[in-house]
């Protein structure tokens, strides 16, 4: 049990899903545990910034206030969320279950762009 998607073999369960987008999120200086419900402007919850080179959630803002569950992405979101997913999970360990499991997730993404469809949660 737990979450796949429709183009590609990423999966996590549902609670590490929720853990990798509080990773993912802290990468750009946002702490969700600090925005119930992801209602708060993003700039209310800035914390240091762990890498020079990113300002902002930007292009990951779609995945990381995604549904733990269910839902989709579209090809548009799609497009900007797989380069910026492979960009912040670079500096990982290779070993990182998260890390690997988001690069399979960005390739899940690019396969939903070649066909035109909706990168489904399921």
């Amino acid at each position: 049990m737990g979450l796949d998607f429709s183009h590609g073999n990423a999966h996590w369960a549902y609670s590490g899903f929720s853990r990798f987008r509080k990773r993912l999120a802290a990468v750009y200086g946002v702490d969700l545990d600090q925005m119930v419900g992801f209602q708060h402007p993003w700039e209310e919850h800035k914390v240091p910034n762990p890498i020079p080179w990113t300002t902002q959630c930007g292009e990951l803002q779609d995945l990381i206030n995604h549904s733990d569950c269910d839902g989709h992405l579209t090809p548009t979101q799609c497009k900007k969320i797989a380069p910026a997913l492979r960009r912040a999970v670079e500096l990982w360990a290779d070993n990182d279950w998260d890390k690997n499991e988001a690069l399979k997730l960005a390739e899940g993404m690019e396969e939903a762009i070649e066909a035109k469809e909706n990168f489904e949660f399921q």
